[in-house]
């Protein structure tokens, strides 16, 4: 009965009405989650601006992480998901314990790098000593206890492939809150904690992390009665693993293009200044409040997409998409607005308080930076829209070309280039490689569109 209301809604509601009513809780849960990132930088920065340098080098590595617990947990929801609704019972329960299993390794792996390589990862980008050491303590704890993530996303990925997301967000919220909550107590050392700065930040990260898994777990064992996790099923099963990383992998690769380019727009930013990097990084955190929610509009859009397509209704589908690329787009615009009017006024919430002979130049270098980037903000906001569109119609393998062609085909080599003439020039690349993907996009749109909606206005 709860399968057919839910498809019910998906197919006779609204469009307008259940887009909204299917995105605003990712919306919040996104916020929340990039909140707790402008946050975590804004009590960093107050150290010194070595150590905002420090966090935002470590960034590649982290994304890399979360590319690699998320990716996988696409899959294991996707393959989780499917044999569920086979109702095989024993193939699901089988399922949710090798994908525990895959994070589990994967954790292992993060874990190890962590605490033999996190000096090495930032003497190859730097000598300059304060964000050396400031570095290797915040990675050797963030990625040596990386732990509570992998876990938090196994019990998310799992919880949400049930039907159960609200428990995901709490597990989400719970994490977020907590390391609010920590970071300047242990950042600065109040109510009696001992000062750790940079390495009380990876430590409130890590607390946060854990503490969420573990209830994602609870939930999990006491409340999601469709899978019976047991370690009797943590046997490998080649078949399930494939299942797994069929459709994880792509995702997987598509999210760590991003630590590729951010590794390498960093060696092209610190050849200028370490201020450069600390803009780059600063920005990073403040343009997630504009984009996370349009994540977290797609990730209401997809489902209905997906459901109306199976059901062959092109004008849902179409209007749909129509409505999310507005709402996209407009949501942009004002993060546009925003930070043509009033870069200063963000940046100067990281303005590092104690190396007096560097202020102000967070400012110089970051005003004209976020001006000329947000420039491709709507560009990027329709761009977001159209990858969630071909993967909800099953061409995922688009929405990596894309990721490839807008960071590593023209954003890295515009950058490079442009460097010669100056650090301002740098920042136009941001807008030269989104105006390009979204000339690429509309094509991949119009194709898709002629070939999976168009076709289903015909009588079948």
């Amino acid at each position: 009965m709860a399968r057919s209301e839910q498809e019910n809604k998906m197919g006779i509601m609204p469009e307008n009405k259940l887009l909204l009513n299917m995105a605003v809780p990712m919306i919040l849960s996104m916020l929340v989650q990039a909140l707790y990132n402008v946050v975590d930088s804004y009590f960093v920065s107050q150290l010194s601006e070595d150590a905002l340098n420090a966090v935002s080098l470590a960034f590649p590595v982290q994304n890399l992480m979360i590319s690699v617990s998320v990716g996988t947990g696409v899959g294991i929801n996707a393959l989780l998901s499917r044999t569920l609704g086979q109702k095989d019972q024993e193939r699901a329960n089988h399922t949710a314990m090798n994908g525990v299993l895959l994070e589990g390794l994967s954790c292992l792996v993060f874990t190890i790098l962590g605490l033999t390589c996190s000096r090495l990862f930032y003497t190859v980008q730097t000598d300059i000593p304060g964000i050396v050491n400031y570095g290797t303590d915040y990675l050797t704890i963030v990625a040596g206890v990386s732990v509570g993530l992998f876990m938090a996303v196994a019990s998310e990925r799992l919880v949400q492939a049930t039907g159960r997301t609200v428990y995901a967000m709490i597990t989400q919220g719970i994490g977020s809150i907590v390391n609010l909550i920590l970071d300047p107590i242990l950042i600065f050392g109040l109510f009696g904690f001992p000062r750790l700065e940079v390495a009380g930040a990876a430590i409130a990260t890590v607390t946060g992390q854990i503490l969420g898994g573990l209830v994602g777990v609870y939930f999990n064992l006491a409340h999601n009665p469709e899978l019976q996790l047991s370690l009797r099923h943590l046997r490998p099963d080649k078949n399930i693993i494939g299942g797994i990383y069929s459709v994880g992998l792509p995702s997987i690769v598509m999210q760590s293009i991003g630590s590729v380019m951010v590794f390498g727009m960093n060696q092209i930013l610190i050849a200028f200044t370490s201020t450069a990097t600390a803009v780059f990084g600063v920005y990073f955190k403040l343009q997630s409040l504009i984009f996370m929610p349009v994540f977290g509009l797609t990730n209401g859009m997809v489902p209905i997409v997906a459901y109306n397509y199976g059901a062959r209704k092109p004008m849902r589908i179409i209007k749909t998409i129509r409505l999310s690329v507005a709402y996209a787009m407009g949501i942009m615009a004002v993060g546009c607005l925003l930070f043509q009017l009033f870069p200063d006024v963000f940046l100067s919430l990281f303005e590092a308080e104690t190396e007096v002979e560097n202020q102000g130049a967070l400012l110089e270098i970051g005003v004209p930076a976020l001006r000329t980037i947000s420039y491709c903000f709507i560009a990027a906001g329709f761009g977001i829209v159209s990858s969630s569109v071909f993967q909800a119609l099953g061409h995922g393998v688009l929405s990596l070309v894309i990721s490839v062609v807008r960071q590593l085909v023209c954003l890295l080599p515009a950058a490079f280039l442009l460097a010669r003439l100056g650090l301002d020039a740098v920042w136009w690349a941001f807008p030269f490689a989104e105006i390009f993907s979204m000339i690429l996009t509309s094509l991949f749109l119009y194709r898709v569109y002629q070939k999976k909606i168009a076709p289903l206005r015909s009588p079948v």
